[in-house]
């Protein structure tokens, strides 16, 4: 399935709520009113997301799979194992107006700690049903969408999901998303370099049930406010 195909198409909802589309679920979650918003309306009440590292596991092989559907690969009939997570969000310039055309990555290891990277260090525990990497174009709001899992602990690190943004050809963020309230965040040495309270914030989001699901399925909310423009 091609990417850019794969990122604007609807995919499947889990459990037997069949197609589920973009829309549908954004309204669900909440995200319609802000989607809504002027641009910029909001602009001097943005703080900017704190970068942070890329770290070693970003897949040295992008899998032939690379929508926004990471729990099920091309047209496996088997899902990954784990929490079913919905996590969307919007990317937003220095100005708080949506960033249109913006290529979201993201990427994270499997329920049992195993990333899409040659050098993890229990790739041989891999969830081959876990696609492990995603990719997203946003449209005229910004928004993004990903199904995913929730992300789990692994020795030395609280549970996490990188995320790149991109635009016409340049990197303009990367960071990691944290989960809200998770006891080891404390001990994480990246979490706790991001300094303060509001900076930790920026990047630490509420893992929620969706509401009406009848599958148990979460979701996250996780804007981005971009350092730079894209033209920058």
């Amino acid at each position: 399935m091609g990417a850019v195909h794969a990122m604007n198409a609807p995919f499947f909802a889990p459990s037997d709520t069949g197609i589920f589309c973009r829309r549908r679920f954004l309204q669900r979650v909440g995200l319609a009113t802000v989607m809504c918003a002027t641009p910029g309306a909001f602009a001097e009440q943005l703080l900017r997301t704190p970068a942070q590292t890329e770290g070693p596991f970003y897949p040295d092989k992008l899998p032939l799979d690379t929508d926004n559907d990471l729990i099920v690969v091309n047209d496996s009939l088997t899902p990954s194992v784990g929490e079913v997570t919905y996590v969307s969000g919007r990317i937003l310039d220095p100005g708080g107006a949506p960033v249109r055309g913006a290529l979201v990555e993201i990427w994270q290891c499997d329920n049992s700690g195993a990333y899409l990277h040659s050098g993890s260090s229990n790739a041989e525990k891999r969830d081959k049903s876990f696609q492990g990497f995603g990719r997203f174009l946003t449209g005229s709001n910004g928004e993004y969408l990903f199904r995913t899992i929730k992300p789990v602990a692994y020795p030395g690190r609280t549970p996490h999901i990188h995320y790149k943004v991109k635009a016409r050809g340049k990197d303009l963020l990367t960071t990691q998303c944290y989960i809200k309230g998770h006891p080891g965040n404390e001990r994480d040495g990246l979490w706790k370099r991001l300094g303060d309270e509001k900076a930790r914030a920026l990047v630490t989001v509420d893992f929620t049930p969706l509401p009406n699901a009848k599958a148990g399925e979460l979701a996250a909310r996780f804007d981005l406010v971009l350092g730079v423009t894209p033209e920058a």
